[in-house]
């Protein structure tokens, strides 16, 4: 995956390349670069949430149409948890970087945000590898065992990003 830094710093226009040369506002320049990259990222990644939770969705469909109703209450619990981080990684904030802003987030924090993100983007993987073995799984053990390893992948996603958050509102302890 190409670094979305990178993209956004090639596609700087005019303006922004003079506002990279203004001393005092070239940091600036920087950081709302930086936060561009993140919230493209940020918004990748709940589509990608999305898409997840929509293969659940109709995993869930198929079930109870062939009457397996003994994993639907798993599968429902994992399609809520999935809308309620779409909701939170699509809304986010990403960290202001104004000139005389409240709470000021540094080039440094903004790129561990953005390593945040990519944690997350890796347990979204694995939580997405475990779809199929979930649809293929019957109502036993291998059901039961596929929807563990999703979860967990969940709480993994979770976790980075309870710590992205932390980082963003300053209440994270170093």
């Amino acid at each position: 995956m190409p670094d979305i830094r990178e993209r956004v710093e090639a596609d700087r226009g005019l303006l922004k390349k003079i506002q990279l040369m203004i001393p005092g506002y070239a940091g600036y320049r920087r950081r709302e670069d930086i936060r561009a990259a993140d919230n493209i990222l940020r918004i990748q990644l709940s589509d990608q949430v999305k898409g997840v939770r929509g293969e659940l969705e109709t995993i869930r469909d198929g079930m109870a149409m062939e009457g397996k109703t003994t994993g639907l209450s798993p599968i429902g619990n994992a399609i809520f948890t999935l809308e309620g981080i779409e909701a939170k990684v699509r809304h986010a904030e990403g960290g202001y970087s104004g000139i005389s802003a409240t709470i000021r987030i540094e080039e440094t924090e903004l790129d561990r945000l953005y390593e945040y993100d990519y944690a997350m983007l890796m347990s979204l993987d694995k939580a997405a590898a475990v779809v199929p073995m979930i649809r293929d799984a019957s109502d036993g053990k291998s059901f039961e065992a596929s929807m563990k390893a999703f979860n967990e992948a969940v709480k993994a996603f979770e976790s980075a990003w309870k710590q992205r958050t932390a980082a963003v509102t300053g209440t994270q302890v170093r």
